[in-house]
């Protein structure tokens, strides 16, 4: 104990904070007009990678894409795109679920690159597939409404009060059934009960494959350039997927 003690002591800093100092530094575009040629020079090699990486074109969009609650054209097009992935996997799920949270820029109408997908879907979710019943699906909406919105697919139809409560739900017009299953498809993030959505962990069925070439940003880009393929511009509408009362 005696020992212990003096240990305690021994680590007892006798230092005291005497003065604190600041200064303030604009980074604007001054610093472009004459920037430091040693820097430049030795991130050159650097930035060729990164750009070989980034800058190739995947796509085009139609219009300018923000996400937004309760709606918005880009996190539409991002649930739409996992509802359209989901051939590859050999499944048929009926709605998809995407984060507004984990959609983190926006695109511009014109060229897409790699780059600006990657600005999109940073993170390193990754698409999965789960059964929910009728009643657990009105739980998730429920959670949605609550949180103002999220992307849904097409044929979801929410209606939403401001204040968070969830007032009619129904899918490809008909109202949700109770009793039957639901397949659906979302990110693994989602299905693990993050942000607000904990009904989604009451899924079953899981399917959830978790190799890189699943994540949300290659299934985007590849959704890309399939239509830049066919001579196609990637679009989206807000078409009351989710929509406040009057």
């Amino acid at each position: 104990m005696v020992a212990a003690m003096l240990s305690l002591t021994a680590c007892k800093s006798h230092y005291t904070l005497g003065s604190i100092e600041r200064t303030r530094l604009l980074i604007d575009g001054r610093y472009d007009a004459h920037p430091d040629a040693a820097a430049a020079a030795f991130l050159a090699p650097y930035k060729h990678v990164v750009d070989s990486i980034m800058g190739p074109i995947v796509g085009e969009v139609a219009t300018d894409m923000v996400a937004d609650r309760p709606e918005s054209k880009l996190s539409n097009l991002l649930a739409d795109i996992l509802v359209w992935a989901a051939k590859d996997y050999g499944e048929q799920p009926v709605l998809a679920i995407y984060n507004v949270g984990g959609i983190r820029s926006s695109l511009s109408k014109g060229k897409v690159t790699f780059g600006d997908i990657l600005e999109v879907a940073p993170f390193e979710n990754k698409i999965c597939f789960l059964t929910l019943t009728g009643q657990q699906l009105m739980e998730v909406f429920t959670q949605i409404a609550r949180r103002g919105g999220e992307g849904v697919s097409h044929g979801v139809q929410l209606v939403i009060t401001h204040d968070g409560k969830l007032v009619s739900a129904q899918l490809n017009g008909s109202s949700i059934d109770p009793s039957a299953n639901y397949r659906i498809t979302t990110i693994d993030y989602l299905a693990q009960g993050n942000d607000q959505l904990d009904a989604l962990k009451k899924g079953t069925n899981l399917n959830s494959p978790q190799e890189e070439i699943n994540d949300t940003r290659f299934i985007i880009v590849n959704y890309f350039k399939e239509h830049m393929a066919k001579g196609q511009k990637v679009d989206a509408q807000v078409e009351g997927r989710i929509r406040f009362t009057p």
